[in-house]
């Protein structure tokens, strides 16, 4: 009872206040936020709550309409994120701790007034969903509002909290499903934005989703959420999709999953479940053999193979930017320990694929390390990435952009996964780690440009900068390579694909 207090205690300090001198105020549904200024002159109001805290009896349930509020409430510094276990090290937070109440988001807008019917852009973070925070500061989101750009993060459930699949769970939603409470509450926050953001600024009409990684399947889940039908204008995915290799599981299998789980760490019931404390619960994952909680074919969240309502052009048939960076994962996913050689690259080819080794070889040709970081990669997120650009270039009727990003950060040897992050949202600078060169900030400028002109216009060209075609399906794709020079180029990795595709089919 004490921390319920001290959350109720807490929760009046901030969202009462007096005017501060200039400090900006926007109307919501749900009541008035009083924000700040930055020194670039934009506005920001960190903290809303978009859903009501999904604790006791609405863990996991589908998020609940936050609560009104009287008077003013700050929005002046970030809310707590998802409860998680610090698995990434290249994560850093600004948020007000851990706490399963954590279903906020933040807004950056340089409008003067409400009237300004700005563009939107919401991006969702990466993480494995299993980590990430709205507060990181590589998804700031000032530097995108200095463009002419009303920008949002938006936390959303994590880990067992935000993707638990169990029968009673499934029994106890109209829906009869479970699992995916992370995706309703990004479609919630997608609600929240269409019901409120002309109040910062922006245009309800021409919101662009996008997102790294865990954010990036987020996106393409969004597209094919019936919550989010109707929301989305625009999307941009950096490095992954649900249409991959490992699809969604369906409910029956995630289902047994999550009960499995349930049982091991003694909690076999729903009640017991949601009886458990919240740190507690999230200690449990940690046991040996506990599951990787992600996405799941729900029938509802997702109502059928996400490859299968993208083939039938189902999605929302919105512009599509999206591409992957040249390390998405290392060579030793493949080879192990052991040397780069033919016959070490042989022996894991046969391991993995059987009698079909050989033709995986050549597929993938040439030098050992390089084809083997590229198989590492499609295994990964590549292939997965490529296979949505492809089957929305086919179905949607509308342009797709693909990248190909290979520029490593100063000090690494290779584009690994996320580098791209703070070039594409202009973010450099809050990056301490690495000495930015010239040419970074060169190519951070050329890449936000990219990306801001795609949120404005749905197209990523303009004034000065190098011509980047559209995608087509099939093979001799035409992409944009960035990096210091950037070059539009015909894709050189169709065998990679057309092999991922008959092991797809398998």
């Amino acid at each position: 009872m004490k921390k319920i207090g001290l959350l109720l205690i807490t929760s009046s300090l901030f969202t009462f206040s007096t005017h501060a001198a200039n400090a900006p105020r926007a109307t919501t549904a749900a009541g008035v936020v009083e924000g700040t200024v930055e020194a670039s002159g934009v506005k920001s109001y960190k903290g809303i709550p978009f859903a009501a805290p999904p604790v006791g009896d609405l863990r996991w349930k589908a998020p609940q309409p936050a609560q009104k509020w009287k008077g003013v409430r700050k929005a002046d510094h970030f809310g707590p994120r998802a409860m998680q276990l610090p698995l990434f090290n290249d994560m850093t937070f600004r948020s007000d701790g851990v706490n399963e109440d954590c279903l906020y988001l933040n807004v950056w807008t340089p409008a003067k007034s409400p009237k300004e019917k700005l563009p939107v852009l919401v991006y969702f973070y990466g993480g494995g969903f299993a980590a990430g925070d709205g507060s990181e500061p590589r998804y700031d989101g000032e530097s995108m509002a200095a463009k002419g750009i009303v920008a949002l993060t938006v936390n959303y459930r994590l880990n067992v909290f935000g993707f638990l699949a169990h029968p009673e769970l499934s029994k106890e939603s109209p829906h009869h499903a479970s699992g995916n409470y992370g995706l309703m509450d990004q479609a919630a926050a997608l609600q929240w934005v269409r019901k409120n953001i002309a109040a910062f600024g922006g245009d309800p009409a021409r919101v662009t989703i996008a997102g790294e990684s865990a954010g990036s399947f987020s996106v393409s889940a969004q597209m094919i959420n019936p919550m989010s039908k109707g929301l989305i204008a625009g999307a941009i995915g950096e490095s992954g999709s649900l249409l991959g290799l490992n699809a969604p599981p369906p409910l029956a299998e995630a289902e047994k999953t999550g009960a499995a789980f349930a049982t091991t760490i003694g909690a076999p019931t729903l009640a017991a479940l949601r009886a458990l404390p919240a740190q507690q619960l999230l200690e449990s994952t940690k046991t040996p053999g506990s599951p990787w909680f992600g996405a799941t074919q729900d029938g509802y969240v997702l109502p059928r193979a996400p490859a299968a309502i993208y083939a039938a052009g189902e999605q929302a048939r919105v512009p599509l930017l999206a591409g992957w960076n040249s390390q998405e994962s290392s060579p030793k996913r493949v080879l192990g320990d052991k040397e780069p050689t033919e016959e070490n690259f042989a022996a894991a080819l046969k391991e993995i694929y059987g009698d079909q080794a050989a033709a995986a070889r050549l597929a993938y040709s040439g030098d050992v390390k390089q084809a083997a970081t590229d198989l590492s990669g499609d295994r990964f997120i590549a292939y997965g990435t490529w296979k949505w650009l492809d089957t929305h270039a086919r179905t949607s009727g509308k342009p797709v952009y693909r990248y190909y990003y290979t520029r490593p950060r100063p000090t690494e040897t290779g584009a690994g996964h996320s580098v791209e992050i703070e070039y594409a949202l202009g973010n450099l600078p809050g990056n301490k780690v690495y000495a930015w060169t010239a040419d970074d900030h060169t190519l951070s400028a050329q890449m936000q440009a990219y990306f801001a002109n795609f949120i404005k216009t749905g197209n990523p060209n303009g004034a000065g900068l190098p011509e980047w075609p559209k995608a087509s399906n099939g093979k001799g794709s035409q992409l944009m390579k960035l990096d210091v020079p950037s070059a539009a180029m015909t894709a050189t990795d169709d065998a990679h694909h057309a092999f991922q595709e008959t092991q797809a089919k398998h």
